[in-house]
């Protein structure tokens, strides 16, 4: 948990923020946990004035809802309702605008889809992103990868990330890349080797894949290897770190950071298959990632387009309980008659919407915190250039990524910065006790103190900064959780109800809440035929 120490320490920064005698404006932002809340209090909602019937109803606007929803309607349903709690649809993947640039709150960009990725590719493909579509497995060498170097050649080219895409702030200036190059000796540098070899093989094995349950369609693992890979559920990714002789701090670094990247926990608090699965199930030679100003609400935006007159935003669901053959779900506004439900909405507040939920037992989320700084100029630079993803080294967040580095334009004067910090240290429940404590200018002083670091002059440079609190942001692999028996009944529904978010998965990305999304939209259409 964050210290007291480090709380009163942040207050210095308040200097920073008045150095040039400006006023920084902005606000918390997409405050939803006053709503979440009054679910959790078992809080009295208001009787819904009147009912409908439909087909269909999805709780949830998030991807994994959408996703339902397109493949519904893209399968000839028309008879559905989105129901969303948010005054805006998106989950994580929402976005803000403003006389800058767009922005994402969140999620900010898709890898490039292999093959395996059939859902992914054909989503994108109806959004114009990819033309010409193959479903062809590339050969594999030795190692499992790519035996012909991945091209962009059918991927859209303005949304594919332009370069320079990452750089590390380390040892006074920025270096392109995420490795350091400075600081490693030749010992780290072998152990770094070494871990992309064992990665390697453990991709070979075509046991990791994006999304996970297609695992092992391809390349069929020993029982060997199969055998190894449970054990990995086992143990914390830092104890296989260890176990495997991996004690570089370097490389501890580098798997630390992509662990609270993807996870939002560090590589003690999540399992060992989680953490190579991060590395293992991903497409080598990437030409991607693919991204936008808006991250990932640029896909969000599109397919409200298509879905608008069927998402109704600000409908807090409170109540999932069966009416006969049928179930009943209830909002203040409106009562819902539906002969089928997908429950898009996270595993922690089913118990709170109906009796028969799964238990969420084992289920552990990840608070985050992330800010847009508009920037009315470009603060001074040592070293390489700005690119899309900016880290810090050693920072307890994980950097800023540039919405408008996708532009095209030769002159961009003002800019907008997305900063994200996965709250890692301490007990979740206790830090996100701590997060809704904090009054507004502690955070935006935190933020701004740590990004003095790499830019002595951003006090001078920013004009307004938004926060987002984000309680339970993301699902935690946590060690043994991929074989939880709660998630795995999750998978299965009950009567004419599915799940169908991302906690299934136990992995919170893209890939995985749209599959789950598709799944169980296609379950529906075969029990309503």
């Amino acid at each position: 948990m964050i210290t007291r120490r480090d709380f009163i320490g942040s207050l210095t920064l308040l200097g920073v923020t008045r150095k040039s005698g400006r006023i920084i404006t902005g606000s918390f932002v997409n405050e939803s946990h006053v709503l979440g809340h009054r679910l959790r209090d078992c809080a009295a909602f208001p009787a819904p004035r009147e009912t409908s019937r439909v087909p269909i109803a999805i709780v949830g606007g998030g991807i994994a809802g959408l996703s339902a929803a397109w493949r519904l309607q893209k399968h000839g349903v028309g008879d559905f309702v989105v129901l969303e709690m948010e005054p805006q649809a998106g989950g994580n993947a929402r976005w803000g605008e403003n006389g800058v640039s767009a922005y994402p709150w969140a999620a900010h960009y898709v890898p490039v889809p292999g093959p395996r990725a059939t859902f992914v590719r054909e989503l994108l493909t109806d959004l114009g992103v990819l033309k010409n579509a193959g479903t062809s497995q590339q050969p594999l060498d030795r190692l499992g990868a790519p035996a012909t170097r991945n091209s962009s050649d059918g991927w859209r080219e303005r949304d594919l990330c332009h370069a320079p895409q990452e750089r590390l702030f380390i040892h006074g200036r920025w270096q392109e890349g995420l490795e350091p190059a400075v600081g490693p000796a030749p010992r780290d540098r072998d152990q770094i080797r070494r871990f992309e070899e064992r990665v390697a093989a453990y991709r070979a094995t075509g046991a990791f894949a994006v999304p996970m349950a297609d695992a092992g369609l391809d390349r069929r693992p020993s029982a060997a290897a199969r055998g190894d890979i449970d054990a990995l559920d086992g143990l914390s990714m830092e104890a296989w770190l260890q176990r495997e002789g991996f004690d570089s701090p370097w490389l501890r670094w580098l798997v630390d950071y992509a662990c609270r990247d993807d996870y939002g926990a560090r590589a003690g608090d999540v399992s060992a298959w989680a953490g190579v699965h991060y590395y293992a199930a991903r497409e080598v030679n990437d030409p991607g990632p693919l991204t936008w100003p808006e991250g990932n609400g640029w896909i969000v935006r599109r397919l409200l387009e298509r879905l608008r007159d069927h998402v109704h935003t600000g409908a807090i669901v409170y109540r999932i309980e069966r009416d006969g053959r049928r179930w009943r779900i209830l909002t203040p506004e409106r009562a819902w008659l539906a002969d089928a439900v997908i429950v898009a909405a996270p595993a922690f507040v089913l118990s709170r919407l109906m009796d028969e939920a799964p238990a969420a037992e084992g289920f552990e989320y990840s608070p985050w915190l992330t800010a847009n700084l508009t920037l009315d100029r470009w603060p001074r630079e040592r070293g390489v250039p700005p690119a899309w993803d900016n880290v810090i080294f050693d920072s307890p967040a994980l950097g800023y990524v540039v919405a408008t580095h996708q532009s095209m334009r030769q002159y961009i004067p003002r800019t907008v910065w997305t900063y994200y910090w996965a709250l890692t240290e301490g007990r979740p429940s206790e830090v996100r006790g701590w997060l809704l404590a904090q009054p507004y200018e502690s955070l935006r002083d935190r933020i701004l103190r740590d990004l003095a670091r790499a830019h002595p002059d951003i006090g001078d440079c920013v004009v307004n900064v938004d926060i987002m609190r984000l309680g339970h942001a993301m699902i935690r692999p946590t060690v043994g959780f991929r074989a939880n028996a709660a998630r795995r009944r999750m998978q299965q529904g009950s009567d004419r109800l599915f799940f169908a978010h991302s906690d299934v998965s136990g992995i919170s990305i893209f890939e995985e809440a749209q599959y789950r999304g598709v799944v169980a939209a296609d379950a529906v259409r075969r029990l309503l035929g």
